[in-house]
């Protein structure tokens, strides 16, 4: 893996907890804000690693859970917690993504 791509990783986790302080401390303007530096850099990383069938799995997996995540938050900030059948479909999303790679990655191994 790229060691700049591994930095901006790590960065990324800092943005995120940053978000996600912002939603239990109820700071909602700036938890808004930080919704698109932590999506932007999901983006971002996933481009970088779109070579990598894994990497492309699971880090378009990761921006399901960052934008479950941001609708939940949203819901609790702004909409009387009323997005989280949304967030349960994006969470899902993510989900599903994964045990189709899983499956298809454990169905292919066998036959080899």
């Amino acid at each position: 893996m790229n060691e700049r791509i591994r930095k901006i990783e790590n960065a990324h986790i800092l943005l995120w907890l940053f978000k996600d302080i912002c939603w239990v401390a109820d700071i909602k303007w700036m938890g808004t804000i930080m919704i698109a530096p932590t999506l932007f850099v999901a983006l971002w990383i996933t481009y970088r690693m779109r070579k990598s069938v894994s990497e492309l799995v699971h880090n378009v997996a990761v921006i399901c859970w960052i934008c479950a995540n941001s609708v939940w938050m949203l819901g609790e900030f702004y909409f009387k917690d009323g997005t989280r059948p949304i967030s349960i479909g994006l969470f899902a999303m993510g989900i599903i993504i994964l045990v189709v790679y899983y499956v298809r990655t454990l169905l292919l191994k066998d036959k080899r």
